[in-house]
C-alpha cells in the first residue's frame, strides 16, 4: 500500500484526515465506524457432523443483540411493504453460506457490506462497449477493461477510497458470489495464477491513475486493493462481477473448535495470535464488532499528514440560513453547519412530493443519513451519522428545493444535473460530507430535538438533530458549478488513455 500517497489536494487531505480520526474513534468507543452496518454475510466451512442448524440460531441471536446495544443498525427491510423489522432478522437476512470440509475445525467469516459501495457493484457480460474503452472481448484484455470500467463507474458513490474482489466467468449469481468471495482473502497473499496476479497489479496501479481520489473529490488514492478470482462458465456465457467494497472494510473471521466453541485463532488479525484466556467473552461480541481492515489503515497512514491549502475558506453557517449566504458559497469551500438540521432518505423524499413537511424547512438544512439511534430513559441519542449516497434522491431533490425552500443538501457522492440546475435557480448548495464517518459526526450532534414518521424505522425517519461544528466541502454550487462533474470527466479522459492492448 505503500504505493498509495496522496498528493497535497486540500479537500483530499481533509477527508483523510477525518476518516483517520474516525477510525480511532470507533475503536475506542467500541462503535459503528459507518452508519450503515450493512448486510451481514456469512461464509462458514464446518466438518461434517456440526449441526449447522444451531449455528445459524447463534448467529440470529447475536444479531439481535448487536442492534440492540446500537452496534448494528436495523437494516432488514420488507421488499413490498417497506417495513423495517428492527432486528436485522428476516427472509434473506443475514446471509449464510455454509460448506463442509474435511478439516477438524469451524472456519467462520463474516462481512458487512453497506448499502452505498454494494449499488455500486456491476456486472458485464462479454463482449460489450464500455464507455472510453471500447470494445472489450472474450480473453484476459476485455476483463481488464470491464474492471477498470468498473472502478471508473463507482467514482466517490462508494466512498473511495475502495476494495475490489473481481468474478470471472460462472454465472450470473455465482460470479457476484465469486466476487464478494475475494473480499476474504488477506491483503498481501499472492494469486496462484500468475496472469490473474499480473492483472490484479495492474488494475491497483492503473485505478489510481484515474484522479478519482478520496471520496471522489480527486486525487491519487481511489483503489486500495483488487482480488480477481476465477470460475468456469458456459460456452454461451462470459461474466466479469465487480464487488465494489468502501474503505471501511468490515469483516472478521475466526477458527473455532467444535468441540468447546472455543476459539483457536482470529484469521485477520496481525500475527493470527492464538486466542488467550479471556477469549469467550470476546466470543460472544465476535460478530457485532466491526474491524476495519488492516491494510485500510495502513494506507490511510500514508496520506493523513496532510494539511489543508491556505488558501481554502472556511465558512461558518447558522441555521436557518439566508439566500444571500449560499450564494457566497462557492465549490471547494469548507462549511461549518450550527443549529438544526434534519434526516431525510428515500422514504421522506418520497412522502414529501405530496405532502407537507412536519416542521417548517424554509432556510434548512436536509442530511441524507440513516444514523443508529439509541432510546434510554433521558430520549434518543445519536450513535453513528455518516452520510449516505445522495443521488439515489435526485429524482426528487429538485422538487424538494423548490417547494419548501431548503439552503443546503448534505450527503456524499454528488448528485445530477436536475438537482445543479435547482441549487442555481433557487439559491442553493450541495455539501458533501466524508462517507463512513460516521462516529466523527454523530459527535456534533449534540442534541435530539425529536423525530417525525418513526414508522419508517429509523434508518428512515425524519430525526431534528441540533449539530455544532459539523463540516463538510462546497462540491455544487448555486452558480453551476459541480466538482463531481469535473472529477468524472477528467477520470473518462485518463480511462480512455488506457483502451491499448496490454493483455492478450
Amino acid at each position: 500500500m505503500g504505493k498509495a500517497r496522496e498528493n497535497q489536494a486540500t479537500r483530499a487531505g481533509l477527508a483523510l484526515s477525518t476518516i483517520s480520526k474516525n477510525i480511532t474513534m470507533a475503536e475506542e468507543q467500541v462503535s459503528p465506524i459507518c452508519q450503515d452496518t450493512g448486510m451481514p454475510t456469512f461464509i462458514i466451512h464446518t466438518p461434517v457432523g456440526v449441526n449447522q442448524l444451531e449455528i445459524k440460531k447463534s448467529i440470529q441471536a447475536v444479531l439481535q443483540r448487536a442492534t440492540a446495544e446500537g452496534k448494528l443498525r436495523p437494516n432488514s427491510v420488507d421488499s413490498l411493504t417497506g417495513k423495517n423489522s428492527g432486528d436485522n432478522l428476516g427472509p434473506g437476512t443475514p446471509v449464510v453460506h455454509f460448506e463442509q470440509w474435511e478439516h477438524d475445525y469451524i472456519d467462520m467469516r463474516l462481512i458487512l457490506k453497506g448499502g452505498g459501495c454494494e449499488n455500486k457493484n456491476i456486472q458485464y457480460s462479454l463482449p460489450t462497449e464500455l464507455e472510453g474503452l471500447g470494445r472489450a472481448g472474450r480473453d484476459l484484455d476485455g476483463i481488464r477493461k470491464c474492471i477498470l470500467h468498473a472502478v471508473y463507474q463507482a467514482q466517490g458513490q462508494g466512498c473511495s477510497a475502495g476494495f475490489i474482489g473481481v468474478g470471472i466467468g460462472g454465472d450470473r449469481t455465482t460470479g457476484y458470489e465469486l466476487a464478494k468471495q475475494q473480499l476474504f482473502r488477506v491483503v498481501d497473499d499472492v494469486n496462484p495464477n500468475s496472469d490473474l496476479q499480473q492483472l490484479e497489479d495492474y488494475i491497483l496501479d492503473k485505478s489510481n491513475e484515474l484522479g478519482i481520489g478520496t471520496m471522489g473529490f480527486g486525487g491519487e488514492v481511489t483503489l486500495l486493493g483488487c482480488k480477481i478470482g476465477a470460475a468456469n462458465r458456459l460456452p454461451a456465457s462470459f461474466f466479469v462481477s465487480v464487488a465494489y467494497n468502501c474503505w471501511a472494510f468490515r469483516r472478521q473471521g475466526v477458527e473455532i473448535d467444535p468441540a468447546t466453541g472455543g476459539i483457536a485463532k482470529w484469521i485477520y488479525e496481525r500475527g493470527n495470535e492464538e486466542a488467550k484466556d479471556d477469549v469467550k467473552q470476546d466470543q460472544q461480541g465476535a460478530t457485532e464488532e466491526q474491524t476495519v481492515d488492516q491494510s485500510a489503515q495502513q494506507a490511510i497512514a500514508h496520506v493523513t499528514d496532510q494539511t489543508a491549502d491556505s488558501q481554502a475558506r472556511e465558512i461558518v453557517l447558522q441555521t436557518p440560513i439566508t439566500e444571500e449566504q449560499i450564494r457566497s458559497l462557492r465549490v471547494g469551500d469548507v462549511v461549518i453547519i450550527q443549529g438544526e438540521m434534519h434526516t431525510g432518505r428515500d422514504a421522506l423524499h418520497k412522502y414529501l412530493l405530496d405532502h407537507d413537511a412536519p416542521v417548517d424547512l424554509n432556510g434548512s438544512v436536509i442530511y441524507h443519513c440513516g444514523p443508529v439511534m439509541l432510546k434510554d430513559e433521558e430520549g434518543w441519542h445519536v450513535k453513528a451519522a455518516g452520510p449516505t449516497t445522495s443521488i439515489r434522491e435526485e429524482p426528487y431533490q429538485a422538487e424538494i428545493i423548490k417547494k419548501f425552500g431548503i439552503r443546503a443538501v448534505i450527503g456524499k457522492g454528488g448528485m445530477g444535473p436536475r438537482t445543479l440546475a435547482a441549487l442555481q435557480e433557487h439559491g442553493s448548495v450541495y455539501l458533501n460530507a466524508i462517507g463512513g464517518a460516521a462516529q466523527y459526526y454523530a459527535e456534533c450532534f449534540k442534541k435530539v430535538n425529536g423525530v417525525d414518521f418513526l414508522e419508517f424505522g429509523i434508518p428512515e425517519a425524519m430525526w431534528h438533530l441540533e449539530v455544532e461544528g459539523f463540516a463538510a466541502i462546497v462540491t455544487m454550487d448555486s452558480h453551476g458549478d459541480s466538482l463531481h462533474a469535473g472529477v468524472e470527466q477528467a477520470s473518462k479522459e485518463k480511462l480512455a488513455s488506457f483502451k491499448e492492448v496490454v493483455f492478450k
